[in-house]
């Protein structure tokens, strides 16, 4: 994991592990795996640049390639990080550098 406030960007890898296939024996990352890891770099940019965390208001992911045997490498972005609300967006990439997903994140950053 590697994270820059000032750029306000956060990059966290995932290791391939079995149970993450979408069918036993195919190697391939379920979405729903790819979609919470996405989800995840996005809280942890903007939990980064505020100080605390935050809940998930709205997510989008659009696949662009499956994800065969691979550590997943997330790199979020905090676009604008507002006294209400908070928009990221992260890049999921394979270990060959290939685009695998991206997705962009509103976060609520108002602390309770």
């Amino acid at each position: 994991m590697s994270v820059d406030v000032e750029e306000k960007r956060i990059v966290l890898r995932l290791p391939y592990r079995p149970e993450y296939q979408r069918q036993a024996e195919t190697g391939q990352v379920h979405g729903g795996i790819i979609s919470a890891f996405i989800d995840v770099a996005g809280t942890f940019a903007v939990a980064a640049v505020v100080g605390h965390g935050v809940p998930t208001i709205n997510l989008r992911v659009d696949y662009l390639r499956g994800a065969l045997n691979t550590t997943l490498i997330a790199t979020a972005t905090v676009l604008r990080a507002g006294r209400m609300v908070a928009v990221v967006d992260i890049d999921l990439r394979d270990e060959q550098n290939r685009q695998v997903a991206v997705g962009r994140g509103t976060y609520g950053t108002q602390e309770r």
